[in-house]
């Protein structure tokens, strides 16, 4: 404790020699000056019919500065106040006014000596403007006009550096060159910047290398490594010091943290997960269905993650389409066309995957794309026996009898199976049964002699049903035209009865009307 107060005083004592320095010069300057200003001042009385004589007068003080935070058991010695009409025999009465006076700064009256009863704080009050006056003890008259001085409080290292807006967030493009700039932080210290360096900060990095570093004297952040990737890892925790002092031993310390995150940028290629996709399709599937989904990664985000697929090669290219969902980034390959088993079982295709967007920066980095192989595998479906025309036409005469051929149709099963099978007509086509068709062969043959004039044509359906499998069945049209045969006696449409005029001759007659007559007569 006694090694802190001597300590403290020495610092004092030493305060008050520097001080003394300046009194020596400045003060004493000042006070001749005052001197000065005073003697010109009674000059100009003077010429108004007031002249006081005084070759020499004015001020001495001793200190001008106390020390902030001083703890120790007295009063600390402010300064000391002297006039040159004190002549040291007790006439002379000091008095103190102003900021203070009394409370904070007490003077004894005789020697004019200054004492600071209580603890300064250069942070709540930097300086403090006092008056002095020498007045004769027994009067109460001045002896001297008024004098006003500073009393400064001179500042200690008590306040460390503060980060105001901490934490703080920052953000950096990942891939960025060292030295890049992240962000600056700032701290405030309130201890006097203009004297001595209790102020004066100087910035380090506690927790973030070597990924980052700072600069001492700005306070700036910047990227200390080359491609730092943020795949790999987007987010550091960074600690900053600021250290007044200059830095040095000793001085007060205040940090904060900065939490950069690393942006994206697009520095990676898509990359299928497999070099070969097996796929397959029904071919009973429609155009339009999908076949199957492939997805090549890529880590990057937003439009630097996009991908897009298309078909390079292969030999399905007019047969399938490939489309980008661009919800799950997936390639998705759909029918362009129906397929046949029978015809082609099997398609290669080559796919690409490529970004949409590249960044200009990394296209060295590149390509930005990548390739696979898409094997599509066609699977045989039940399906319906087909006819060889899509329609048939037959003629037959009329009355001709029953079991006259009319023709015949033929259907067979495409599948690999190739069921037998069995025809039918049905009857909803053929609602009076005019004819009939073998059950193996597709025959058409007539049930009875058909006749043109009652019903000239005939449109029925056959249809074909496998045996064996799911039974599928399809139909067809069969369009029959019934041919006329000279089968009818001519008849007058209605009964007329025929007139012919009495007394006419043979030949006379030039025209003849069913219900009505002419008679003509030559000459």
């Amino acid at each position: 404790m006694w090694e802190g107060l001597g300590l403290q005083v020495f610092l004092m004592c030493l305060g008050a020699v520097l001080c003394s320095t300046v009194a020596a010069s400045a003060p004493l300057e000042h006070s001749h000056r005052h001197r000065l200003s005073l003697h010109r001042h009674r000059e100009r009385t003077g010429k108004e019919g007031q002249v006081l004589h005084r070759s020499k007068r004015g001020w001495v003080w001793n200190q001008f500065f106390v020390i902030e935070e001083y703890t120790g058991p007295d009063p600390v010695l402010v300064g000391r106040l002297h006039s040159d009409v004190d002549a040291g025999d007790g006439n002379c009465k000091y008095i103190l006014s102003g900021e203070g006076a009394g409370t904070i700064f007490v003077i004894d009256d005789k020697t004019g000596n200054i004492h600071a009863t209580k603890t300064l704080d250069r942070e709540e009050q930097a300086q403090y403007t006092l008056t002095a006056q020498a007045v004769d003890r027994a009067t109460n008259k001045p002896l001297e006009p008024p004098s006003e001085f500073i009393v400064k409080v001179q500042d200690i290292n008590d306040n460390p550096p503060e980060f105001l807006h901490g934490p703080y967030y920052a953000r950096v493009p990942e891939m960025s060159n060292v030295g890049t700039s992240v962000m600056q932080v700032t701290a405030t210290d309130a201890d006097d910047p203009t004297y001595g360096n209790s102020a004066r900060l100087v910035y380090s990095i506690l927790q973030g290398q070597p990924y980052f570093s700072v600069e001492p004297q700005t306070g700036i952040i910047r990227t200390a490594l080359p491609n730092m990737d943020r795949e790999a890892r987007q987010e550091y925790d960074v600690v900053i010091q600021a250290k007044d002092m200059g830095g040095h031993m000793g001085g007060l310390s205040g940090t904060t943290e900065v939490k950069i995150t690393l942006t994206d940028v697009n520095d990676n290629p898509p990359k299928f997960p497999q070099s070969v996709y097996a796929m397959s399709v029904s071919e009973d599937k429609v155009s339009g269905e999908e076949v199957g989904r492939l997805k090549a990664k890529d880590p990057d985000l937003g439009e630097n993650g996009l991908v897009s697929y298309r078909f390079i090669e292969g030999d399905g290219m007019t047969v399938f389409e490939i489309t980008t969902d661009t919800d799950t980034r997936e390639g998705v390959i759909k029918l362009r066309k129906p397929v046949d088993f029978e015809t082609k079982r099997a398609y290669t295709l080559r796919v690409e995957a490529s970004n949409t967007h590249l960044d200009p920066r990394f296209i060295a980095w590149g390509p930005y794309k990548d390739t696979a192989t898409v094997k599509v595998m066609v699977e045989d479906a039940d399906e319906p026996p087909a006819f060889m025309a899509t329609s048939y036409s037959f003629e037959v005469e009329e009355n001709a009898r029953d079991g006259t051929v009319v023709g015949r149709v033929h259907a067979k099963d495409t599948d690999v199976a190739n069921n037998p099978v069995r025809y039918m007509i049905p009857r909803y086509t053929d609602v009076e049964q005019f004819f009939s068709v073998g059950p193996e062969d597709g025959i058409i043959k007539t049930t009875r002699p058909l006749d043109r004039e009652t019903l000239p044509w005939h449109n029925i359906s056959v249809s074909a049903t496998e045996i064996g499998g799911h039974h599928q069945d399809t139909k067809v049209r069969v369009n029959i035209k019934v041919k006329d045969m000279n089968d009818n006696a001519p008849e007058f449409a209605t009964q007329n009865e025929i007139l012919v005029c009495e007394n006419v001759s043979p030949g006379k007659v030039k025209r003849l009307l069913f219900g009505h007559f002419y008679c003509l007569y030559s000459g």
